[in-house]
This record gives C-alpha cells, structure tokens and sequence, in this order.
C-alpha cells in the first residue's frame, strides 16, 4: 500500500478486503456531513466486508445516489442496458428524503428510505467523498450482526 494514499484509500484498495472494525476507527475520526451541504450527483461504490450488498449492488448495477433537495433524494441511482443512469424505486421501494440525524452520538446527514426501515448516515473522507454506514431493522441491513458500509464521491 502506498503510504501517501489517504487511509480510506488503502482500506478501499485492500485486496483482501476490510474489517468492519476497521471502518469504525476510520469513521469515529471523521468530520460529521450536513444534510445540506450534501446535494447532487454522486458515484457510489463499496468497502469489500464481506456484506452481501457488496455482491448484490454491483448485480443491480446500481451507480450511485442523487440529492436534489432535502425532501428529493434518489438512493439508488442504477445503470440500465443502455447505459442510462435511472432511479430504481422498484428496488429501494421508493425513494427517499435527507435530514440531520443523531448516530453513534453524533448528528450526520442521514438519508431516510420512503418505503423501509434503512437510514444511510454519512461523513466526509475528504472534501468531495462521503462514506456511508446503511443503518435500520436489523433484519434489512445487518449481516453477521454488522452493517454495510460504503463511499459517495461527488461528481462534478
């Protein structure tokens, strides 16, 4: 791994994949996002846990999220045979709204799904990436007792 890398980006890069634990260190020393300085248009990706979303997401072709506006959020934004980038409401069951929520003691900008019991919480990496930690019903987000967690690089 390349010393210069910011940490998140060897975590990323880890072939082997990365810790939940690992991920939690890295998220305790993050600075907190607020709901509004989040919106736009941003490619999402995984850090490889082990989580099933880290296979399932890649199979929807899911891209990434859109922010429009506090109460116009698209959470997953997905690839169609075409390429054209759309909102896939039928997998989200719905869409979703953004809003400042407590977390881990904290207050982050935490997108809340329409149509289930999942909230994505999130803090910056650097100044255009945000990682995500999916929380909710644990029957709907946990695997193995531990969340999913992922990264939104904002596009420009």
């Amino acid at each position: 791994m390349s010393a210069d890398k910011p940490r998140w980006q060897q975590l990323k890069e880890q072939p082997d994949g990365v810790t939940t634990a690992e991920l939690d260190q890295l998220w305790t020393r993050l600075r907190p996002a607020r709901a509004e300085d989040i919106l736009g248009e941003w490619r999402g990706d995984a850090f490889q846990t082990g989580h099933p979303l880290c296979r399932a997401l890649p199979a929807s072709r899911w891209y990434g999220k859109n922010f429009h506006a506090l109460d116009d959020a698209k959470p997953l934004i997905c690839r169609a045979e075409d390429g054209t980038l759309f909102s896939n409401v039928e997998l989200g069951q719905g869409e979703a709204t953004l809003w400042n929520i407590e977390f881990r003691g904290e207050v982050t900008a935490t997108m809340v799904y329409d149509g289930r019991a999942v909230f994505d919480h999130f803090k910056w990496l650097d100044d255009t990436t945000l990682m995500g930690i999916m929380n909710g019903r644990p029957e709907l987000v946990l695997s193995r007792g531990e969340h999913f967690y992922f990264l939104l690089e904002r596009v420009s």
